[in-house]
């Protein structure tokens, strides 16, 4: 192994992986250090349950990846096969009804009655520009939109659904149920600004391209990365953790993909006094805890059409996803939470064995929750798909502090590394029009603790490699990203070839 490279990547989550294909594909000696024995962070897939029972152990749905500016020039869906389910998400409801998000909006619409045609016009501006809604909430917000027509469309209907006049456009109960699943994601109040900004992202991006599944689970995302950094001279280093900068090789840049709070600690006293205290007031969010099931068969769900669905949002009506929400923000579990729900192997036969399914839930509880959640989940699954407990072969549960322990990156269980508010939207971690850039010369942060935040996009990583190219190597446009003819076979951990070091 080399004593010194170009460039060191620190943590393999998708946003490291990307920084490090943005940084060999520009020509630079790079290399990864991970510390767990596996690669990808959140975006993994692992054998939780059950042998032959393959489940993602965080993120598993990817709305943003074929919006996302990076995994469009790397090619992501000619790397992988995406599967994008005609329904993006479901809603049931008490008594067997259910909203149906379908990736056609008039069909959306027309399953909603009376308040179709106000659906339809919440999101067509949004749902026809739909890149341009990309590219807006996936950029700096603090750069001058380049289509003010769309921010203005945007901005007046974040300010209508972020706020108690929500109810207005609507006069029934499934189509406000429906908008606010989605807009539980963000796992803040309700309603807010924030909770409505990323919400209508999402359900722009389930109207027009969709949200895709990757055959294989995330990890398929993982590899694709992996093994274009492998192509292009790259080295991932596995069972290596980095507690200090001091103790990295020389490197001309340092990317870290880790959260504000890791950087003051491999910092270890060298950030100038202001930034650390930046750092040090940075927010983390409520948390998740998570459950994964192994079933001997489908979900029996009331409603047949959720078993087609690719994503649920199980908690019952409008007022009740309110209640449970506004409950975890003030710091307690909910009796009855929300669940949001995603059944992979309806889609994916690869992914559990013949007849078998893969369920993959979690809900929303207070940071650092210590509490195990696989009841709560699978009660609610269950009040929308009776018969449900009586599939469950196996289950693996996960509390907030468990995720922490596994995913350092998670503080308190927060799986967006760092809360999801208007503030920290602009603020992530710092003010500046490159806040991936540290005080300290050659060292970038490229975590979801910076902009655009959270989401399998690899915006992060992205970004920060550019500035990295930019400021360190003199390199004004960022490289090629296409995928090559003939990707090299990947030699990272967990496939063939596996390159690991101890310490």
């Amino acid at each position: 192994m080399r004593t010194d490279v170009d460039a060191i990547v620190v943590g393999s989550g998708p946003n490291g992986l990307a920084a490090a294909v943005t940084l060999a594909r520009a020509g630079l000696s790079v290399r990864v250090y991970e510390r767990e024995s596996t690669i990808g962070g959140g975006a993994s897939t692992q054998e939780l349950t059950l042998p032959g029972f393959h489940h993602d152990v965080c993120s598993a749905v990817h709305p943003m990846a074929l919006a996302s500016d990076f995994f469009q020039r790397f090619g992501l869906a000619e790397r992988i096969n995406l599967v994008v389910p005609d329904i993006s998400y479901g809603h049931p409801l008490p008594g067997g009804a259910a909203g149906i998000a379908w990736r056609d909006l008039e069909r959306t619409a027309s399953g909603l009655g009376r308040d179709g045609p106000a659906w339809r016009r919440l999101f067509a501006p949004l749902v026809a520009h739909a890149a341009g809604v990309a590219e807006l909430t996936g950029d700096q917000l603090l750069r001058v939109p380049r289509h003010p027509l769309l921010f203005a469309a945007f901005g007046l209907r974040v300010l209508e659904q972020g706020s108690p006049a929500w109810n207005v456009r609507f006069s029934r109960e499934v189509a406000p149920a429906l908008l606010t699943g989605v807009f539980a994601h963000s796992i803040r109040t309700l309603p807010s600004l924030a909770t409505a900004g990323a919400g209508l992202t999402l359900a722009t991006y389930a109207h027009s391209a969709g949200w895709p599944v990757p055959q294989g689970g995330s990890g398929a995302i993982v590899r694709a990365l992996a093994d274009d950094i492998v192509a292009h001279g790259g080295e991932i280093v596995t069972d290596h953790e980095v507690t200090a900068l001091s103790d990295l090789p020389p490197a001309r840049a340092v990317l870290l993909d880790v959260t504000p709070r890791a950087l003051l600690g491999l910092a270890e006293g060298a950030l100038p006094v202001r930034y650390a205290a930046a750092l040090g007031g940075f927010h983390y969010g409520n948390a998740v805890a998570k459950v994964d099931f192994a079933l001997d068969g489908p979900v029996p769900w009331t409603n047949h059409q959720l078993r087609s669905a690719g994503t649920l949002h199980v908690g019952g009506t409008r007022a009740e996803l309110v209640r449970a929400e506004n409950t975890v923000s003030r710091g307690r579990h909910a009796e009855h939470p929300y669940v949001l729900v995603s059944q992979p192997s309806v889609f994916d036969d690869t992914r559990a064995p013949a007849g078998k399914q893969v369920l993959w839930a979690y809900t929303h509880v207070p940071r650092n929750s210590t509490v195990d959640q696989r009841e709560q989940v699978t009660r609610q699954i269950e009040r929308f798909a009776p018969g449900f407990r009586d599939r469950i072969l196996a289950t693996a549960s996960r509390t907030a502090r468990d995720l922490e322990n596994h995913n350092p990156n998670y503080v308190g269980g927060d799986i967006a590394s760092g809360e999801i508010s208007m503030q920290q939207l602009i603020r992530r971690p710092v003010l500046g029009v490159d806040p991936w850039r540290t005080p300290i010369p050659g060292v970038y942060l490229c975590s979801a603790s910076t902009p655009p935040g959270p989401g399998v996009t690899g915006l992060c990583g992205w970004r920060a490699a550019l500035s990295a190219l930019r400021t360190e190597f003199g390199i004004g446009t960022g490289p090629d990203l296409a995928p090559a003819p003939d990707p090299a076979p990947s030699t990272v951990t967990g496939w063939p070839g596996t390159t690991g070091s101890k310490g």
